[in-house]
């Protein structure tokens, strides 16, 4: 793994704003540039007036416009001892234009660093495509589900589909394993969601009455003795909404390692007669559907399951009586 000291911006910089960078914040656009620089200290060199655009003072709220002349005065950060540069990777690619770049995540990777994580999926993009002016992420996936991440390769198509998902018209859907009793064809969870740190400093979710509204819909594909595979469909996106929703009904997600079952996931862990192993959580992000941001035409796209959950599958399914495989059923939860 490559270390290398880190290049803090020490002399006064003029940048020209091009579109990529037009219609976002000043105080955004500085943050993404100068890298490990706290934000308090961002915020306190665009007060004082040493961030100038066009030779004038501007407030944190301005917006860029294509053309602008910005002066980044010199800013000092803090050394770190060694600062890990990520290696370059790609992954499978399920759409690619001049806008957006979709891939199929595989399980245990992150999508960015942080959190005693030194790189993650954007990262690693990054480090592969030096040529590339624009890369961001337009969502998140958790590190241990798999599947469908858009990012964009344009600012105006990363502020396109932010529009599409606050307005709820994008469509996501997973698939997710659950064990347990599952009766019900079609399902909604309607439980509001509170985000905070536990005592470990790890970030968590739980049901609270104060919460933010979240929504889940859940549609029964088939059973598999004591689980039952189910497709999740997201009407709001918060942070561990499906993990959290099945665990307060009553449903562990096979694998998961914050809210599900322990005892069980270390059953999975090891194969059992006919059963193989299940090294991982049984979450995948299977289909998207979205404008273009540039056509506004509809796109959807689809990734399989993994190999490894659907061999876990096929082990489930033999010698399980067909009539155990049916659906029934359709309550609200709320």
């Amino acid at each position: 793994m490559q270390l290398t000291p880190p290049a803090p911006p020490l002399a006064v910089q003029m940048l020209t704003i091009a579109e990529d960078d037009a219609g976002q914040r000043i105080d955004n656009f500085l943050l993404r540039i100068c890298k490990g620089v706290p934000k308090s200290h961002i915020y306190r060199v665009l007060r004082s007036g040493e961030v100038r655009v066009n030779k004038g003072r501007i407030d944190q709220t301005y917006r860029l416009v294509e053309g602008d002349i910005i002066r980044v005065p010199p800013i000092r950060i803090a050394e770190k001892q060694t600062q890990v540069v990520a290696p370059g990777a790609e992954f499978k690619i399920l759409l690619e234009d001049n806008h957006l770049l979709v891939i199929d995540k595989p399980a245990g990777v992150a999508v960015h660093g942080g959190s005693g994580v030194s790189y993650g999926v954007i990262e690693q993009l990054r480090a592969a495509r030096p040529q590339a002016k624009f890369l961001e992420l337009v969502h998140r996936l958790d590190r241990d589900t798999s599947g469908i991440l858009l990012l964009a390769k344009k600012r105006s198509a990363l502020t396109n589909l932010h529009e599409q998902m606050r307005d709820g018209d994008t469509d996501k859907r997973y698939l997710v394993l659950v064990h347990g009793d599952w009766q019900n064809e079609r399902q909604h969870v309607k439980l509001p969601l509170h985000k905070y740190t536990a005592a470990d400093g790890e970030r968590r979710v739980r049901v609270q009455a104060d919460g933010q509204a979240s929504h889940t819909i859940f549609n029964l594909i088939r059973r598999y003795g004591d689980y039952a595979l189910l497709e999740a469909e997201l009407k709001t996106g918060r942070t561990h909404q499906i993990r959290v929703h099945l665990s307060a009904s009553g449903f562990a997600i096979a694998g998961d390692d914050k809210y599900g079952d322990f005892a069980l996931n270390r059953t999975l862990q090891k194969a059992d007669g006919q059963r193989v192993a299940l090294k991982r959580m049984f979450l995948h992000a299977y289909q998207i559907t979205f404008a273009h941001p540039e056509t506004g035409k509809p796109v959807t796209l689809k990734a399989p399951l993994p190999p490894e959950c659907e061999r876990f599958l096929k082990s489930l399914s033999k010698d399980i009586p067909a009539a155990m495989s049916e659906a029934k059923g359709d309550q609200n939860i709320s």
